[in-house]
């Protein structure tokens, strides 16, 4: 009833339904009410303020489950107070409220609810109300956190079965089979990596916010067009250097496993013990790297000056050492403090210009794209969160491989633009031929020195991105080369779409309904959910590692009075010196 009235006689199509229905009156109306008898045939309820006259009553009809008013006596006569909460806004009435706009956002937030049913019906419920009404409304939809770990053992075999030479494997603990981690990695991300990605790979790691402790663990890559290429990714109850040697562990044996051979590959990562050791120990012809973007952020939350943060940036575009060296002592210009702090971290391990190996100008990992992919299911069952990244993963790959195919360039749409560019360029350059093999390549303010034997010029460009730049192009195009013959082959639009050359399959619902059902009858191992529950309260917006908290903190040191605390520019000694001479 969109009024909430009742009339004798009104009927309801069972119990359930005339008590939602009164119930749903009672809130709207601003009356408490008083149930003084309620059972599966019969209903008697009243006004539970004092001297109120209302009363109803309702009983079941003879061989029906429908139920009817059989008798409506008196008017309210109640105050009604609405700015106070209501005893029949249950956790379960919130979830009948929150039911539909929970299924269309994932993230209608508790303070979301609280507002609506304010707007709707006048009344203030506790947020933590709220709050267990959501926790439980995304279980009824999407089904309880500990159902989605039971499942996993079955949809991994899903995965290995549609998508032959997958890896994906769920590990345990415990004699009451706990869970503690999970590995999967798609044949065709394997292929992909192998045949057409940059040899590098980011590593990266994101809180869950279900009922249980966990962490998202990835490994990503680049496609010849810079996009994001996902590899792996794993779920460990517990973020330390242990589970990082564990998921770099079973990422070697994927690729083993798939090539034989791991060719040489450059890992970017916040360098955590785990991952800077395991790189060393599982894949010694690799090198390892800070990823910028987390060491800008150490800088400025180090120091809080946003000043550092841009220097130590143009420090790592650096293509010379004379550039790299003048950006540092403007560094230590700035701060002292900060020059004597970045000191910890060899300048091969994030410097463009010291770098180890080429890493074709990528200088931050693109794990954050890969983390906006379950943003949205970050507070769903684990189950939830597995099947997100499987259904974006094979319509990532469908649509790549269907763009791709109208392709007509030699390479991909951002390296081609940046030859174009370089093309462009070199029409204005004057080219002097030494041998066959090193030129001289004269702009209006520089020369370079150009040997296309090599693939190098005397600007670093070429080295340190793998495409000819406008001095090579020049010297190329001047002696008739083909100048997409000296770019590296993980450009071109060839290992494009052979990178996304594997289709990836979804398991179908009815298979999927049936591997459900069939889980307690076969020999699939059954998992029970981590022991330990996500505390109460806001999750932190960075994941906290173990060894971080045991990490020294840093203490900063002025320059002028020696005195821990501040740095020079916030220093009042001089200040206070000067107000005593006064």
């Amino acid at each position: 009833m969109e009024d909430h009235t009742f009339v004798v006689g009104q009927e309801f199509p069972d119990v359930k339904a005339f008590r939602n229905a009164i119930k749903e009156a009672a809130i709207a109306q601003h009356f408490e009410l008083r149930i003084i008898k309620s059972d599966l045939i019969r209903y008697f309820a009243k006004c539970a303020s004092d001297g109120c006259p209302w009363r109803i009553r309702a009983v079941k009809l003879p061989n029906a489950p429908t139920f009817t008013i059989r008798s409506l006596e008196g008017t309210h006569t109640c105050g009604r107070n609405a700015n106070n909460g209501h005893h029949q806004a249950s956790v379960d009435w919130i979830v009948g409220f929150i039911e539909e706009r929970l299924r269309d956002n994932i993230n209608y937030k508790p303070k979301d609810i609280l507002h609506d049913i304010q707007k709707q019906y006048g009344i203030t419920i506790p947020y933590k109300q709220a709050w267990r009404a959501k926790e439980r409304g995304l279980a009824v939809i999407y089904g309880s956190s500990e159902e989605g770990y039971c499942l996993l053992p079955s949809y991994c075999e899903q995965i290995k079965k549609l998508n032959p030479g997958s890896v994906a494997e769920v590990f345990t603990t415990g004699a009451d089979s706990r869970f503690q981690r999970l590995f999967v990695s798609f044949h065709a991300s394997i292929h992909g990596f192998l045949n057409g990605c940059l040899p590098i790979i980011g590593f990266g790691g994101i809180q869950l916010k279900s009922k249980y402790l966990s962490t998202l663990l990835s490994a990503t890559s680049f496609d010849a067009d810079g996009g994001l290429f996902p590899l792996a990714f794993g779920v460990v109850d517990v973020e330390n250097d242990d589970s990082w040697t564990w998921f770099l562990s079973e990422l070697h044996k994927a690729l083993e496993l798939s090539n034989g051979s791991i060719p040489k590959i450059i890992f970017l990562s916040d360098g955590q013990k785990g991952i800077v050791d395991s790189v060393r120990r599982k894949f010694p012809n690799s090198s390892h790297a800070f990823c910028m973007r987390h060491l800008s952020e150490r800088i400025g939350k180090e120091f809080k000056n946003s000043r550092l943060v841009h220097l130590l940036w143009k420090c790592a575009y650096a293509t010379t050492t004379a550039s790299f060296k003048e950006n540092m002592a403007e560094i230590e210009e700035v701060s002292p403090e900060a020059a004597k702090w970045l000191q910890q971290f060899h300048p091969s391990q994030w410097a463009l210009v010291y770098a180890e190996g080429t890493r074709y100008g990528h200088l931050s990992s693109n794990i954050e794209e890969f983390n906006k992919w379950i943003l949205e299911t970050r507070e769903l069952p684990i189950m939830q969160v597995i099947e997100r990244i499987h259904s974006k993963l094979k319509a990532e790959f469908d649509e790549r491989r269907s763009i791709s195919s109208s392709w007509s360039s030699v390479l991909a749409p951002s390296a081609e633009k940046r030859i174009s560019e370089a093309i462009s360029q070199a029409s204005t350059y004057q080219v002097l031929r030494s041998d066959e093999v090193e030129f001289e390549v004269l702009s209006a303010d520089r020369s370079d020195i150009v040997n296309i034997g090599s693939h190098s010029c005397s600007c670093r460009d070429w080295q340190l991105y793998g495409i000819p730049c406008s001095h090579a192009v020049a010297a190329l195009i001047s002696c008739k080369k083909d100048v997409y013959f000296f770019t590296m082959k993980c450009f071109t639009v060839t290992s494009y779409r052979e990178t996304y050359a594997k289709e990836i399959h979804l398991p179908g619902k009815v298979e999927w309904r049936k591997t459900e059902e069939s889980t307690m009858d076969d020999d699939i191992l059954i998992v029970r959910p981590p022991k330990f529950r996500r505390p109460p309260g806001r999750p932190e917006k960075k994941r906290i590692c173990v060894e971080d908290l045991n990490r020294e903190k840093h203490t900063v040191r002025c320059s002028r009075c020696n005195q821990t605390g501040h740095y020079k520019t916030t220093c009042k000694a001089e200040m206070i010196n000067s107000i005593e001479q006064f």
